[in-house]
């Protein structure tokens, strides 16, 4: 049976420009792709003959004779030393083709976007993290802090496109913008980052003398940063735009400041509730009373102690405790009774507390209670 014209097989015109034959030639491939016409037994064969027409077309030589002789130039040995389609494409046509149509229908699935050299030549910079401590009295009330962050900024004699006098880059000559070469191993097509432009597509010829081509240069920088009121360890505050420059003028990154709250000396924390362990002497705790304890707010608060109160005793302070974050209410305060038992005692105070325990025998049920258990036990083990 005899060939088709190469450019009826690729819906296209003689004359056609190169631009024009790869578009028609990806949208046949596309259309005749062996995994989109599982149920056409023809697809594949015609896939074959796409991609057959396109690798003479594509080549400037192997076009002119093609135009001159028709499927005659590749026959008997014509058309040169580089051969040609006679039989079906070769293995080296057959892989690169097969590359140019999965990048065409996978490409944008994985990742790659539109447009070689202004793809490639600004991207986006880095995020960036500052830990942040604050005391638990800023995290309560809020603070404004300022902060020192070293990063990249954008390079100001060049406007961050790294050209001397910030002029444009020109497209990269060896990868003609990809920002990628490609290489013939076998039946494989190898693609590898552009060694002349390290993958952006693009080339500086007089690079800025300040930032050497990086549109971007390395200073430190003063931040004011608004804490607000109920943070906890773990808090994130986003600062979009403040993190590192982009390159060859790319959008900046993001800052991120993650909070850490101090230990404090006589407050513990549990979200919004705030714990205050307070140590009464022994007479405090049999007789009751009361005692002041601090708040948050740096003020004072009287709390009540009850007669008999015992270790661990749990007082709560209503709405003295830390805000929430989201302004959800303020939490409590705690306060925990720690009984403390005396030191260092003078013969007077342990003979009057000697006194004291004779006297006190009933007035200990825990204990009793505690040591009838006790007893109670021993006697079942020996039963």
């Amino acid at each position: 049976m005899a060939k088709r014209d190469y450019y009826d097989v690729l819906g296209s015109k003689r004359g056609a420009s190169a631009e024009e034959l790869k578009k028609a030639y990806r949208q046949k491939a596309k259309e005749l792709h062996p995994d989109r016409n599982s149920d056409n037994p023809e697809a594949e064969t015609q896939f074959k003959e796409v991609n057959e027409a396109y690798e003479v077309l594509k080549d400037d030589q192997k076009k002119a004779a093609y135009d001159r002789f028709g499927h005659a130039a590749f026959e008997n040995g014509m058309g040169g030393a580089g051969g040609g389609p006679r039989g079906g494409f070769q293995q080296g046509d057959f892989a690169s083709a097969f590359t140019d149509v999965f990048e065409d229908l996978f490409g944008d699935f994985m990742g790659r976007g539109g447009g070689g050299a202004g793809r490639a030549r600004a991207q986006r910079g880095s995020d960036l993290r500052y830990n942040l401590r604050v005391s638990l009295e800023e995290a309560w009330k809020g603070a404004q802090k300022t902060i020192n962050v070293p990063a990249s900024a954008t390079c100001d004699t060049c406007r961050g496109t790294g050209a001397e006098g910030g002029a444009e880059p020109v497209t990269c000559a060896t990868c003609s913008g990809m920002g990628k070469v490609r290489a013939q191993q076998g039946f494989f097509t190898v693609e590898r980052t552009c060694p002349t432009c390290n993958g952006m597509g693009q080339t500086i010829k007089n690079p800025c003398r300040t930032c050497h081509g990086a549109g971007r240069v390395e200073k430190e920088r003063a931040l004011s940063v608004n804490i607000p009121a109920g943070v906890e360890t773990g808090t994130r505050i986003r600062l979009a735009g403040e993190g590192e420059a982009g390159l060859r003028g790319g959008p900046q990154g993001d800052l991120y400041i993650f909070i850490e709250v101090k230990e404090h000396a006589i407050f513990q924390r549990d979200g919004v509730h705030l714990f205050c362990r307070v140590p009464i002497s022994m007479p405090a705790a049999a007789l009751g009373g009361e005692v002041e304890v601090p708040t948050i707010d740096g003020g004072k608060a009287r709390v009540k102690v009850p007669s008999g109160a015992q270790s661990g005793k749990q007082m709560r302070l209503r709405g003295k405790g830390m805000p929430a974050l989201r302004g959800a209410g303020t939490g409590d305060m705690v306060i925990e009774l720690a009984v403390e038992t005396p030191v260092n005692l003078t013969a007077r105070q342990k003979e009057l507390l000697r006194e004291f325990e004779k006297l006190s025998e009933e007035n200990n049920p825990e204990g009793h209670s505690f040591f009838a258990k006790v007893k109670g036990f021993w006697d079942g083990m020996k039963g």
